[in-house]
């Protein structure tokens, strides 16, 4: 089941790796190397030390490589030890701290549901819809006995196509089922942000993107491969033996049709070419060959006027399509499709099919993850907000959402005291700045008002069922927003997620529950290390409403300029400085990071840290923090900063993300940021000649 999501257009979200979503075997080991040589500490002040003495803080340096010196590689200092002796598991294609708290807390709700299904409770509940769903989705000796009987439903459909007419009304049908070359969503008008809005979104590639289909790179031909003979397996099990080769060629080729009309990633990230706002009648008129009235209505949105055609020509490349392409090859595509999103929950060789190509090709994966583990991510899509009703009542403290409410509000308090010590921003913006700052909402931890899954049927013994009904109940919920006004206490994670987000058009900044876990935050930890840890998230949420796409947002939401030209331009030409910086970065042979498409996330890394740091040294009230196990506090923070980012990556996914992540890898998020930081080059007595030192007047300094 694919759901097209908020977070996939709007939201901007602190990771979106696997690592950041799916499970994994903890691990840490302990260096033996000679201690590192860092700057000599400031002897703290004797009251303060004579506290702290007492206490029971202590800071955890196991899995550093104390040959390295911070001065050189701070990232490696930190994590170099762990880098070196764990492996990454041969489940997983990533591997750090956010798949071990993901890891944390799929435990935690696989327990939950293995108390759910040995329980009773009334049919329709949503103790029994998650653990139905659960079973179901688990049970693969049922699967292997059922074969593909379960998809002909689905293919049937796909069969009764027969004209154009009939594509389109396909296309509109199964919105939130299948990945499709016209996704819709609707949010909140860029304009009008307390009205909602519908959208269409570029999709449909079963590749992750057009660069896939279109580069000559020998890794991407290699993966077009990959998806050729996974074609061909699927149309073999599904009977087509005779026609198998050509009819995967087909979907390729016609798949490469929609990647060369695609827009890149960067084009997406632009929040002012995406806004293409046009009457339903416009619309009709600027792509003609596909009946608009009759799409809309398949996906119960025949009221529709209005909305934003977010990449207008590939709307048109659509249209084209259904009226140019026989209706044959359009068939042979949704069989693919409906074949592909499927796989995995189907007989033995439809399950090693989808791994061989979704988890081993694409991103580098040695086996299958556990099934039960694969079955919390399935629950987490059809039922999130019903487990995190029931994960939040048992795992997040009341105390943990109280002291995140005030590093969030240290934090918002120290971003506005570095506005007003702006030296590149004239006095009208700063007031602007300081209005939408003061109009941040945060959610923390779960929802106030939980999602009512009254609606979704959940049957025992029918995981292909169940995925298609989650996937049209879901895409309903979001279709009946259409005229609406925006909900502003909805979520777009669910408390069970290790991540966070910022949204510009509720101008919110949200931390579920999950990722308020160490070594992220920590309640027995001091605050050096928080602030150094979440402070960071926390500040990166905050920032990203001041990166180059979220400061086009004011504090209401709504997409408006309200910059001087001056100012902007002087904005522009930091961002263009840090572009400059993180694409000299190669995290891959003849790979390097896209600077242009990271370039949001590298100002919320950029400016997270100094906000952080600002808030922390505010929290001290003056007092210096003491030495604990042979760091400053100082340096506690930069150490805690590089901590988060302790992670891996199998070759593969590499290679997918830097063509399709905003997110720099995570040494470069870790060490390019901090090089900007003069709190850095203090902590550890950089000078010139070290590798990580830059000279103040090189220093980056954004908000």
């Amino acid at each position: 089941m694919l759901k097209l999501s908020s977070l996939s257009l709007a939201v901007l979200a602190l990771c979106t790796l696997p690592a950041c979503t799916t499970p994994g075997a903890a691990a840490g080991a302990v260096s033996s190397t000679p201690p590192v040589a860092v700057a000599p500490a400031a002897a703290p002040a004797p009251a303060l030390a004579a506290a702290r003495a007492a206490s029971a803080f202590t800071f955890d340096r196991s899995g550093e490589d104390l040959s390295v010196r911070p001065q050189d590689d701070l990232f490696r200092a930190a994590n170099g030890g762990w880098l070196k002796d764990t492996p990454i598991p041969a489940d997983k294609s990533a591997y750090g701290n956010f798949s071990i708290m993901s890891d944390r807390a799929d435990a935690r709700v696989h327990t939950l549901v293995e108390e759910l299904s040995k329980g009773h409770y009334p049919d329709g509940s949503n103790e029994q819809k998650i653990a139905a769903y659960f079973r179901a989705f688990t049970d693969e000796a049922a699967m292997d006995k059922a074969g593909k009987a379960p998809l002909q439903p689905l293919l049937a459909q796909v069969q009764q196509l027969r004209k154009p007419a009939d594509v389109t009304r396909y296309m509109g049908r199964m919105q939130g089922v299948l990945s499709l070359p016209l996704a819709l969503d609707v949010q909140p008008d860029q304009k009008a942000p307390t009205m909602n809005l519908p959208l269409t979104w570029q999709g449909g590639l079963g590749l992750p993107n057009r660069e896939y289909y279109l580069s000559k790179d020998p890794r991407m031909a290699q993966a077009r491969a990959a998806y050729l003979s996974y074609l061909q397996t699927l149309f073999r099990l599904d009977g087509d033996r005779k026609h198998a080769a050509r009819s995967a060629r087909d979907v390729l080729m016609f798949e490469t049709r929609l990647a060369k009309a695609q827009w890149t990633e960067v084009a997406n990230r632009d929040a002012q070419k995406t806004w293409n706002p046009m009457t339903r009648a416009q619309l009709a008129a600027k792509a003609p060959g596909l009946d608009w009235q009759a799409f809309f209505a398949a996906a119960e949105m025949s009221a529709l006027q209005r909305l934003n055609v977010s990449q207008p020509d590939y709307a048109q490349a659509v249209a084209k399509a259904v009226h140019e392409v026989p209706v044959a090859t359009w068939k042979l595509y949704f069989r693919a499709r409906v074949m592909d999103a499927n796989a995995n929950l189907l007989a033995k060789p439809w399950r090693d099919a989808y791994f061989a190509f979704h988890d081993k090709a694409l991103s580098g994966s040695e086996q299958p993850r556990a099934r039960w583990q694969q079955g919390i991510d399935a629950l987490d899509g059809a039922l999130g907000e019903a487990v995190g009703q029931q994960y939040v009542a048992r795992y997040f403290p009341a105390d943990h959402k109280a002291r995140m409410q005030v590093l969030v509000a240290n934090l918002l308090k120290a971003y506005g005291d570095s506005i007003d010590g702006l030296t590149w921003m004239s006095p009208a913006t700063k007031v602007k700045a300081r209005e939408k700052l003061s109009k941040y909402a945060t959610k923390i931890g779960y929802p106030d008002k939980w999602r009512d899954y009254g609606g979704l049927t959940v049957k025992d013994g029918d995981p292909v069922g169940n995925a298609e009904r989650a996937g049209h109940f879901d895409f309903k919920r979001v279709a009946a927003k259409l005229g609406q006004p925006v909900d502003r206490s909805e979520w777009l994670m669910t408390p069970q997620t290790v991540n966070a987000y910022y949204n510009p058009a509720m101008n919110e900044i949200v931390f579920p529950a999950a990722i308020l876990e160490p070594p992220f935050f920590d309640m027995a930890a001091d605050d050096a290390a928080n602030y150094g840890a979440i402070g960071a998230i926390i500040g990166h949420e905050i920032s990203h409403g001041f990166d180059d796409q979220g400061s086009q947002y004011d504090g209401d939401g709504k997409l408006d300029n309200w910059w001087t030209p001056e100012d902007a331009k002087a904005f522009a030409a930091l961002g263009q400085r840090l572009v400059a910086q993180f694409a000299g970065y190669e995290a891959l042979p003849g790979h390097k990071v896209n600077g242009q498409l990271t370039l949001g996330e590298n100002i919320a890394d950029l400016s997270g840290l100094q906000i952080a740091y600002k808030a922390w040294k505010l929290s001290l009230n003056g007092a210096t923090p003491p030495v604990i196990n042979g760091l400053t506090g100082e340096q506690r923070f930069f150490y805690s900063f590089a901590h988060a980012w302790r992670s891996k990556y199998r070759e593969e996914l590499q290679l997918r993300l830097l063509t399709a992540d905003p997110h720099s890898p995570p040494e470069f998020r870790a060490n390019g940021t901090v090089m900007n930081h003069d709190g850095f080059e203090a902590a550890f007595g950089l000078k010139p000649g070290d590798k990580m030192y830059k000279a103040p007047q090189d220093r980056i300094r954004i908000w």
